[in-house]
């Protein structure tokens, strides 16, 4: 792929992620604020890739672009994370995460996407971690949640532990945002151009708004929680990757 320059994706593209808070924030907008544009993109998970997925990926001629952020940087997110919570009128209670595995949460994504509740486990396991301060790395409370959403919980609770679900639906996803050149969360792409962070999103909407045609300006909040967004997220279930 070298010296080629990737296809733009047809459809704008929404990259989110359990751990990052500022994806949980871009997630809660595009619910609250932006419900029109929540349609219209299609919706990809993007995780910390473990020692498997990282080989496989490697081995597929991918790559997984990630800088660790410094204490520094950390401590300054705490901050920041909490005034954009509290702006948005949700209270965080900040999760603590000791050696957690990203790849048990987000594979359960896919299980419950296909079943058809791909939006109902996003909308759960944000507010689980987010808002209740839960460990969604923990099998546990991945198996409890499933349950609460009439979901298998063995299966989501061990679906990291599958290496053809690894195959058939992580390696391709992994490679989708490595052709993208997702490097964060939140991310959003619309043909060529990308957006990157949480303060991008405005930018990002009106970009989506204006190629669709849709007049500038907030669009009435819709009731429902995350149900709409089942049709755009039900397209990732293709073969070939989530998008």
């Amino acid at each position: 792929m070298a010296g080629r320059r990737a296809r733009a994706p047809k459809v704008p593209r929404f990259y989110f992620n359990f751990r990052s808070p500022y994806s949980w924030l871009a997630y809660r907008d595009l619910l609250d604020r932006y419900p029109d544009v929540a349609r219209a993109v299609e919706w990809h998970p993007w995780w910390d890739p473990d020692e498997s997925d990282e080989r496989a990926l490697r081995e597929a001629g991918g790559s997984f672009s990630y800088v660790a952020m410094s204490r520094d940087k950390h401590l300054y997110l705490l901050q920041d994370v909490r005034r954009l919570a509290r702006q948005r009128g949700l209270s965080v209670t900040w999760p603590v995460d000791e050696d957690p595995e990203w790849s048990v949460p987000h594979y359960a994504y896919f299980v419950a996407l296909r079943a058809g509740k791909g939006p109902e486990y996003l909308e759960r396991v944000h507010r689980a971690r987010w808002l209740e301060g839960e460990d969604i790395c923990d099998r546990k409370t991945v198996a409890r949640l499933a349950e609460e959403l009439g979901l298998p919980a063995e299966r989501m609770a061990t679906a990291a532990d599958d290496p053809a679900l690894r195959e058939r639906e992580g390696l391709p996803a992994l490679l989708t945002q490595s052709r993208d050149g997702v490097f964060g969360v939140p991310f959003f792409i619309l043909g060529y151009e990308k957006f990157w962070g949480l303060d991008r999103l405005p930018a990002f909407v009106d970009a989506v708004r204006a190629r669709s045609g849709t007049p500038a300006g907030p669009a009435e909040p819709e009731s429902g929680g995350p149900d709409f967004l089942t049709a755009r997220a039900g397209e990732q279930g293709h073969a070939g990757g989530c998008g």
